[in-house]
């Protein structure tokens, strides 16, 4: 029977997670999230003390087969999987959900980093913030600015005082995004290209109210790294 190692606590990895009725399946999340949901089988909690600790992992576990199926953006973890393949010898497959494709009507403006999102702002703007709770102090230096911050969990305080936290978990509606919109009299959403229909609302809602939409471009994967967005395909390169 395989032993896999499964990276991520997406909804790509849990679905995964349950399709690998064949295999030992170990699912690791880093604990960041109050309350994740948690996929099938066995999971483990926590970090692995970076690169050389993910190796020793799977060393002492006998793994044979590893997927990231983390967050696109995780982009550390991604690096120490890489690192942790090549050193062990461990087959390595990167699961990523495609990412959003614009649609006529949108008016986006990809760039290539939080920082360069920040600077992209409109002076004065009302923002809806969808970068997630760490991403606050980056934004928050536009004193000009003022931002609703969507996050599952709360932001190490102090939160500025140019930023409102609303606390919330998806799946979202269009009806509910579009309804904060008005509320607040959010004028630019800034969001990262984290594809899904779990979060996607957001995007329909702006292009309905004509709000411009600043994205966050996905970082590269770590070079040599074999990717899917098909769980199935997982499924069979993990149990193959």
């Amino acid at each position: 029977m395989r032993r896999v190692l499964i990276l991520g606590g997406t909804a790509e990895a849990r679905a995964l997670a349950a399709s690998l009725t064949g295999a030992h399946v170990v699912s690791s999340l880093a604990g960041r999230v109050t309350d994740p949901r948690l996929p099938a089988g066995e999971v483990r909690l926590g970090g692995f003390g970076g690169a050389e600790g993910l190796a020793a992992w799977l060393r002492e576990n006998r793994i044979d087969r590893l997927v990231d199926a983390t967050h696109p953006f995780a982009e550390r973890m991604s690096a120490h999987a890489a690192h942790a393949a090549r050193a062990t010898g461990v087959p390595l497959l990167a699961l990523r959900r495609p990412g959003w494709a614009e649609e006529d009507g949108d008016d986006w403006r990809r760039v290539p980093s939080l920082p360069a999102a920040a600077g992209a702002l409109p002076r004065g703007a009302r923002v809806f913030l969808t970068t997630g709770r760490r991403s606050i102090p980056v934004f928050a230096a536009r004193a000009d600015a003022w931002f609703l911050a969507r996050s599952v969990d709360p932001p190490e305080p102090p939160v500025p005082s140019n930023v409102e936290v609303l606390l919330a978990r998806g799946p979202y509606t269009v009806d509910g995004e579009r309804a904060l919109l008005r509320e607040h009299r959010l004028d630019v959403l800034v969001t990262k290209d984290s594809g899904g229909a779990m979060t996607r609302a957001k995007l329909t809602a702006a292009r309905d109210a004509h709000i411009p939409v600043i994205m966050v471009d996905r970082p590269p994967l770590p070079e040599g790294v074999q990717a899917t967005g098909d769980v199935a395909a997982a499924a069979a390169w993990a149990q193959g």
